[in-house]
């Protein structure tokens, strides 16, 4: 991090980041009031009695901060009536004015509602993906033109009481931003900073900000930045979470769940939106899932221990640095240059062989795609080991197994001997109860009988003396963590793992296990509960570069398991086993039905791994949003779509009947299909 101001208390310990209190109408964000929960309605503003309703319905779920589109000067005015039915409905959540393009809708909607959310990517600029060098006095007069043209906007807000949301989009960033900056996580910070200072410079904070991203990965690195930043200016405004253009379904809580909840964890997060490509309704409950995890953190009393020197920097992504190594026979190879491994638990216990074996052989044939790659089994005291062997000779004969041996647990019990058949195993010291001789008994029988260790630390501090036997060992093993004692929570302990193995100069593979001891929510037993927790830890390994095998154990079945896992890792964007998409949440300024159209392009399109499709409902992000996406299917009408290859438009005005079938042709004339 070198002298970068830190964007957070600690990384070890989750304490909510402190900040202002700005009031939106008779709602308090900020300080230590509430995580807010946001959506926003997908109705034609224009269509008030459908927006009215919407809005009501919003409410009564449990959103407390309401977000209308108001794409020209008649949505704006149309405000004035909404708000008059949703106050006359007892209804008093706070109105929002979503502002892009056009200042004169702002400085309408402004008299109608509590809070104006402006984009400051096209506010006052039109985004023509123009290259351009800027010298600093062009610059300079670029920044006073942006002054001129939303300071007015700033005084109105600030004489009538208005709160202001600076939402920067990774997907619309201005030409100037870009040209300076590029399309970073960097330029998305000191795009929201440019209008920060002008409303400073008026005496106006009642400000939030935002830094939404359809990558996670940029989303939270976006918001880190532009913590640091303003600390070193002295800024202290709440912040707005969100993941924007998320999806739907479960990839779409998955992609929230790591961008939103990782940045929780560390403390910062005021009010939240999770946006679905679905009723809106739909999106309070996982919304007001993530605040409550993030109360239960900030109010979990801290470690009083030490905190390590990180391993890694949290402004840059890099994968942690860990050399190639080969395991099971080479079956398998993992490290910095290899996506993470998947592992994943068989649900049956190891005398089930026969279970095991069917049940095992059906999830492979059907994720052909993303299978399982190694076979956790649990090993217990009573088990018969010559059970392995017969799953050894079975169909997953090309399955490495990795085995729990929890025999370990009794340091008395002889290790079990290895099996000529068996020599690609994956033997796994549960727990070695810090004990030096313990561990120099278990990497011996490893290397005699040629498995591949996999120590289980427990805790996240490594002893001296183990640290010479890892390093002296001539089979390197694969580190995991059982408990993240000291730390309070499992990611604070796999980051510290990682820095005490940096400290101690190992370079060793680490393995991020999703299991019901290490939940982040335990007392959410829901499988929605499971899949937060799941993503929120695994992603937020994986956003830091820390992961280089992966399993979660704890979703009931194996093809439960294997499959989230897989999405996780797509989610983080830490390996792609199917198609991405990127879909906007529907909205005012939609211009086609974008469920069911997202629903259509998925079922032509879903099978073609490693593709990135956006469908998004109008050009406000759209074409920002391309940058992102191999494929754009954008609405620039009613009934009209375009279609872009990356930034670049290709096709325009096609009716929207016509569309998915053309994207399929543009598809196949860019050599990126496949028949299903």
């Amino acid at each position: 991090m070198g002298s970068v101001t830190p964007y957070c208390v600690s990384r070890f310990n989750s304490i909510r980041r402190s900040t202002r209190e700005v009031n939106i109408g008779n709602l308090s964000i900020g300080r230590q009031k509430p995580v807010r929960i946001q959506s926003m309605t997908t109705t034609d503003t224009l269509d008030i009695s459908s927006t009215v309703r919407q809005t009501i319905e919003l409410a009564e779920a449990g959103c407390e901060i309401v977000r209308i589109t108001a794409p020209n000067i008649r949505a704006a005015e149309a405000l004035k009536e909404i708000s008059t039915h949703v106050r006359a409905a007892k209804i008093t959540v706070p109105l929002v004015a979503d502002i892009h393009f056009m200042p004169q809708a702002a400085m309408e909607a402004a008299k109608h509602v509590e809070k104006v959310r402006v984009n400051p990517g096209n506010y006052a600029d039109r985004k023509k993906f123009q290259t351009r060098e800027y010298s600093d006095t062009q610059y300079e007069e670029e920044l006073e033109r942006l002054h001129d043209a939303f300071s007015p906007l700033v005084h109105r807000c600030k004489e009538l009481g208005r709160a202001m949301r600076i939402g920067t989009n990774h997907g619309s960033l201005s030409d100037r931003i870009m040209n300076r900056f590029g399309d970073s996580p960097r330029g998305m910070a000191e795009s929201a900073l440019e209008f920060l200072r002008i409303a400073r410079s008026h005496g106006y904070h009642d400000l939030v900000l935002s830094m939404k991203s359809s990558n996670p990965k940029v989303m939270i690195e976006a918001y880190r930045l532009v913590v640091s930043l303003m600390n070193e200016e002295g800024m202290d405004y709440p912040l707005h979470l969100g993941v924007t253009e998320a999806g739907d379904g479960e990839d779409a809580r998955i992609k929230s769940a790591i961008g939103i909840g990782s940045l929780l964890l560390d403390g910062l997060g005021d009010t939240l939106r999770v946006s679905l490509t679905e009723d809106p309704v739909a999106e309070i409950p996982v919304a007001r899932d993530l605040a409550r995890r993030a109360h239960k953190w900030w109010e979990t009393e801290q470690s009083m221990t030490e905190e390590p020197k990180e391993a890694i920097d949290p402004f840059l992504y890099q994968r942690r640095s860990c050399p190639s190594l080969s395991l099971a026979g080479g079956k398998l190879s993992v490290g910095e240059k290899y996506p993470p491994v998947v592992l994943a638990s068989a649900s049956q216990p190891l005398c089930k062989v026969e279970e095991i074996v069917q049940h095992t052989a059906r999830v492979q044939s059907a994720g052909k795609d993303a299978p399982v790659e190694g076979m956790i089994i649990e090993v217990h005291k009573d088990s018969d080991l010559s059970h392995l062997e017969i799953l050894r000779a079975s169909v997953l004969g090309a399955v490495p197994l990795i085995v729990i041996d929890d025999l370990r647990e009794d340091p008395s019990h002889d290790l079990p001997e290895a099996h000529s058949s068996s020599p690609e195993l994956l033997w796994h010291g549960a727990s070695l109860n810090g004990q030096d001789s313990d561990l120099a008994r278990f990497l011996a029988h490893c290397e005699n009988a040629g498995h591949r260790p996999c120590i289980s630390l427990p805790g996240t501090k490594i002893s001296s003396g183990a640290e010479l036997l890892l390093s002296g060992s001539s089979v390197k093993p694969v580190i995991t963590l059982k408990h993240p004692s000291p730390w309070n929570n499992p990611v604070a302990g796999y980051r510290a793992l990682a820095a005490s193995l940096k400290e101690s100069g190992l370079s060793l593979p680490l393995w991020i296990r999703n299991t019901s001891s290490n939940r982040l929510h335990p007392t959410d037993d829901f499988s929605s509960g499971i899949l937060l927790d799941s993503s929120i830890l695994s992603g937020s390994l994986l956003c830091d570069g820390i992961g280089d095998l992966i399993s979660v154990e704890h979703m009931g079945s194996l093809d439960r398991n294997r499959a989230l896992t897989y999405n996780i890792l797509q989610g983080a964007r830490a390996r792609i086993s199917k198609t991405e998409f990127i879909a906007c949440p529907s909205c005012g300024r939609t211009l086609f039905d974008l469920q069911s159209t997202t629903k259509l392009v998925k079922q032509a399109t879903g099978h073609l791994k490693g593709v990135t499709i956006a469908v998004m409902g109008c050009i406000v992000n759209g074409p920002g949003e391309m940058a992102d996406a191999d494929f754009g299917y954008v609405g620039s009408g009613p009934g009209k779509i375009d279609l872009y290859v990356g930034k670049t438009r290709v096709t325009s005005a096609i009716p929207q009947k016509e569309a998915v079938d053309r994207l399929i042709d543009l598809i196949k004339e860019e050599g990126r299909w496949i028949d299903p």
